[in-house]
């Protein structure tokens, strides 16, 4: 399975709860997350996209260290069956 059939289960996903999982990128700061989730009631969270069994690259795990110590939730999802759950967790309170 590629990265990009994962991320399409993704955005299919956000959509069916009535939110978005708009494209993220950031001109001159490499290693940003691939996707922004927001949800109904203002949740969001950062997410990067894996194939499966592959591992963030030692820039991107910097950036999700940078965005974490700012108070946002971020996560790699590299298996389908994990967008359930990690959207669910950004849903709950």
């Amino acid at each position: 399975m590629r990265e990009k059939t994962v991320e399409a289960k993704l955005v299919t996903a956000a959509r069916s709860m009535g939110g978005l999982a708009l494209k993220f990128t950031s001109p001159g700061f490499d290693g940003v997350p691939d996707r922004l989730v927001l949800l109904p009631n203002g949740k969001m969270a950062f997410i990067e996209l894996k194939a499966p069994g592959k591992k963030l690259r030692p820039l991107q795990v910097r950036r999700k260290r940078q965005l974490e110590a700012l108070g946002f939730s971020v996560y790699c999802i590299d298996r389908p069956e994990q967008i359930g759950g990690i959207l669910n967790e950004i849903q709950t309170p």
